[in-house]
């Protein structure tokens, strides 16, 4: 009887820790999935951005110009909701960051569109400030790395190294808007 008992007791340990790695395993996998998801996400996001800017230097916007920026930042918005509910801290901080950073710069752009920007508020500056979001891209995606155990130095806090270079020049991206 006593072994019985003993082996029932194993067996249950031996469900229970099976249970356990399934369930980090599909949490990990659900991470995975909204991270990429995010990141793909912001990474189109930031030069909807741009192009939006240019967009309304160059020509009267119309309604399709308006609409892609509007579905852009909405699907960025969704899975930014979805972040907030299944990461971590390590990872909230700086992608909060980013989020901030890219909203920003959509309400400075919308300000500039409707004619209405705040002091400080100019083509250039928000120029300066969308090409500011890739190096926070890069230092959210390094924390979503990390958490995913993905990086050599999985475990350690996310840290910002250098800036990740956009494909255009800022001085000249600044210099495109100029007064």
């Amino acid at each position: 009887m006593l072994t019985q008992r003993g082996a029932d007791r194993a067996k249950k340990r031996e469900l229970e820790m099976a249970h356990a790695i399934q369930e980090t395993r599909e949490n990990r996998e659900l991470r995975r999935s909204c991270y990429t998801q995010l990141h793909r996400d912001a990474r189109q996001f930031a030069p909807v951005l741009s192009r939006h800017l240019y967009v309304t230097r160059d020509r009267t916007l119309g309604q399709e110009d308006v609409s892609a920026l509007e579905a852009t930042k909405d699907a960025y918005r969704d899975r930014w909701s979805e972040a907030l509910m299944i990461a971590p801290d390590a990872v909230i901080v700086p992608a909060h960051e980013l989020n901030e950073a890219l909203i920003g710069v959509y309400g400075q752009i919308k300000r500039l569109e409707q004619g209405t920007p705040r002091p400080g508020e100019a083509p250039q500056s928000t120029a300066e400030a969308q090409h500011a979001l890739w190096s926070l891209i890069s230092v959210r995606r390094e924390a979503m790395r990390s958490d995913l155990g993905v990086t050599a130095n999985a475990g350690e806090p996310a840290t910002r190294r250098a800036p990740l270079v956009s494909s255009s020049d800022p001085i000249d991206l600044t210099r495109d808007f100029t007064e």
